[in-house]
């Protein structure tokens, strides 16, 4: 294991939990010039510290759930998914002790009357639980996200899978992380981009035909060279028959836009 090899004179040596972390410790300051054997030990040093894990040191704490009231309209749900980028919004009645479970975004594409009735169940699990034992309840039930109660049954925070993997694994990367890499289909004519989304790569996805050129990759410099000047938030740019509406933007780049696919 980890490339050493273990030797113990008494044939009965006991190797307890403590005696692993101290040879973890020390493989790690012995190797650490071996980064295949440095990912290895830290990835087992992460497995075992894992099972000491309580939710509620990984959780998504209440204040930073991103949330919509059921009473919110279907513009001001898709508004809310166009905002974030998440393909999942939990669903609330009232207030966020009362969480009626999540709605995705593909539920959109169906135009429902009344969204609320396409609402998913999520499970209630206490803050508590050894975050171990809920992924092998998410593996077992094929859920992807539960909601954290504290002991009075009030929402404390969410929990998803990839929280828990993390928590083995170390950070992964995800569209939603950093939104440097999201398309999304949001309805038949309407998409959200990220700016550093190569245009090509657009138009294979989803089957349309943004302009191409040998003067830019991306679709911020599709934007940039067709507007010839830096825009506005929330600007309108029409190219062709393609509108786009940036919704996200810092000084110096387009982070994130929203395209419609006029007729």
């Amino acid at each position: 294991m980890f490339g050493i090899k273990l030797e113990f004179n008494n044939a009965y040596h006991h190797f307890g939990r403590e005696d692993l972390d101290d040879f973890l410790q020390e493989t790690i300051t012995n190797t650490h010039k071996d980064s295949s054997i440095d990912k290895e030990v830290k990835f087992f040093q992460n497995a075992l510290d894992f099972s000491q894990v309580k939710l509620k040191n990984c959780i998504v704490p209440r204040i930073e759930i991103v949330a919509l009231d059921k009473r919110e309209s279907r513009d001001e749900l898709l508004l809310r998914f166009i905002e974030t980028g998440l393909s999942k919004i939990v669903v609330y009645d009232d207030d966020l002790d009362k969480i009626l479970g999540y709605i995705h975004s593909s539920e959109l594409f169906k135009n429902p009357t009344d969204w609320t009735q396409h609402i998913k169940a999520l499970p209630m699990v206490p803050e508590n639980m050894s975050a171990s034992k809920l992924l092998k309840r998410m593996l077992l039930e094929q859920n992807s996200m539960a909601v954290v109660v504290d002991e009075f049954g009030g929402t404390s925070g969410l929990i998803t899978m990839e929280d828990l993997v993390e928590e083995i694994f170390g950070d992964i990367e995800d569209e939603h992380d950093t939104r440097s890499l999201i398309a999304k289909k949001i309805s038949p004519t309407e998409f959200v981009l990220a700016g550093r989304m190569e245009v090509d790569k657009i138009n294979e996805m989803f089957d349309l035909k943004i302009p191409e050129s040998e003067e830019y990759t991306t679709v911020a410099g599709c934007i940039l060279t067709a507007h010839e000047r830096f825009p506005e938030f929330n600007e309108i740019i029409s190219i062709d028959k393609y509108s786009f509406q940036i919704i996200k933007m810092s000084a110096t780049k387009i982070e994130l836009l929203r395209m419609k696919v006029n007729k």
